[in-house]
């Protein structure tokens, strides 16, 4: 039986841009419904520092993977694609219009060309790594890392150790890099769909993530972090995520609040960078520049006339 379903479409972009206005803006126009692929919106208790959908937004538009796990349980990425299949084939059997929006690369990478087929950890191999980040610091491991994997350790963020093992653990084993494995998925095999990215003017961006990270400290960020600690430390899913550890470690004491907001704004400035060097490298996502606060209404009536232009059903057996 032949069933009759538009391609999905993907809104992704670094931290910041506006994913979340122009992804209601499409969504209230094909009359669709949206999937989170945001690796920590996903988590209850992190509305204000994931700068998850407000309630205002989710009464516009549903919204699919949101909010709805504990931080105590870590949700990996195949944990996540899994969910969300199943999510967008319930809503296809209904009949509705998808959209994913987040920021998240290896998250939408595993939904849309499922998982790579990386092999098996070697705890021996990982206990080394291991070892050697002990002795020699994770600056140097990182170093490693970039001169066998550059567009790999681009995403591996300055505290992200078991990302950092992982990749280091895959090239010792197999002598092939990480991304080299992810390129091999076919990105054929599930389903139709089309990519963009929005972009804006690097300084532009930069000033809106200061303000915005401000912001949610404005909002209460500090309180909602110190819900979340148990015994002076954060859930696992959640300790490394920008912004969570350096405001823990303020209130431990080890710094103030104001060096906190400091060192988060600088962090989710780097995130953002990693995120673009992510998608950048993926060329199947369709580009668009914006600026100024008219950006996501610029960037929805571009979204809109490319689905119109290229046709938005297709068969999928």
């Amino acid at each position: 039986m032949v069933q009759t379903i538009a391609p999905l479409t993907v809104i992704v972009g670094p931290t910041g841009a506006g994913k979340t206005e122009t992804a209601i803006l499409v969504a209230l126009q094909i009359d669709a419904e949206i999937v989170n692929v945001d690796s920590r919106q996903v988590y209850r208790g992190l509305e204000i520092g994931s700068g998850a959908p407000t309630e205002t937004e989710r009464s516009q538009i549903p919204h699919h993977l949101v909010s709805i796990e504990s931080p105590e349980h870590r949700i990996s990425a195949g944990d996540f694609a899994r969910e969300a299949r199943s999510i967008i084939g319930e809503l296809e059997r209904q009949g509705k219009r998808i959209v994913l929006v987040g920021g998240s690369g290896l998250y939408l990478r595993a939904i849309l060309d499922g998982l790579a087929p990386a092999p098996p950890s070697d705890p021996k191999v990982r206990r080394e790594i291991e070892e050697e980040m002990n002795q020699r610091g994770f600056e140097a491991l990182h170093l490693e890392l970039a001169s066998v994997d550059p567009r790999y350790s681009a995403m591996v963020g300055p505290r992200d150790r078991k990302r950092l093992v992982r990749a280091l653990e895959v090239w010792r084993i197999t002598g092939r890099s990480f991304s080299a494995w992810h390129n091999e998925q076919d990105h054929s095999k599930w389903r139709e769909f089309v990519i963009f990215g929005l972009e804006r003017p690097r300084v532009e961006l930069r000033d809106l993530i200061r303000r915005r990270v401000s912001k949610m400290f404005t909002e209460g960020w500090v309180d909602e972090i110190n819900k979340l600690m148990i015994n002076g430390d954060l859930p696992e899913a959640v300790r490394e995520a920008v912004g969570y550890r350096q405001i823990r470690d303020a209130l431990r004491g080890e710094k103030t609040i104001e060096q906190a907001k400091e060192e988060t704004i600088i962090a989710t400035q780097q995130l953002a960078k990693r995120q673009m060097t992510w998608f950048k490298a993926d060329p199947r996502v369709k580009w668009l520049n914006g600026s100024g606060s008219e950006a996501p209404h610029i960037w929805s009536d571009a979204i809109l006339k490319e689905l119109q232009r290229t046709g938005d059903l297709v068969e999928f057996r």
